[in-house]
């Protein structure tokens, strides 16, 4: 099992399954940390980053209670100075993309007027 840190990333208490296009991984992380263990249960993951239009992302009234205007602020700015270093998380529901990671990083970008944002594709589970 590997560990990464995902910047930006909720904390949450309980592990969470995702399926990505090639395989599964498990996500679990405690509370108030953002260092996420990644298990690949079908050999080498690579998700693929793609291109998603931001009016098509929709947020989680959950999620949007957690939306912090200074952070999204400083990530504006770092992402005008290096670009998006960590793309989103969305998932499929019906016709639209729902957000599973990258609140502060998809309000950022809508700061800065764009109109498209990296991110993955996975499958997970409803919360």
């Amino acid at each position: 099992m590997a560990t990464v840190r995902v910047p930006g990333a909720a904390q949450h208490e309980r592990s969470e399954m995702m399926r990505c296009r090639t395989g599964t991984v498990t996500v679990c992380g405690g509370p108030g940390s953002a260092v996420h263990r990644v298990r690949d249960t079908k050999g080498p993951t690579m998700l693929k980053s793609e291109a998603f239009a931001i009016a098509d992302i929709y947020v989680p009234v959950k999620r949007r209670a957690t939306l912090k205007p200074a952070t999204v602020q400083e990530l504006a700015a770092s992402i005008l100075e290096k670009g998006l270093q960590t793309p989103i998380m969305v998932r499929q529901d019906g016709k639209r993309l729902v957000l599973v990671e990258g609140l502060h990083r998809l309000e950022a970008c809508k700061a800065l007027g764009e109109t498209t944002i990296q991110g993955y594709l996975v499958q997970a589970r409803k919360h």
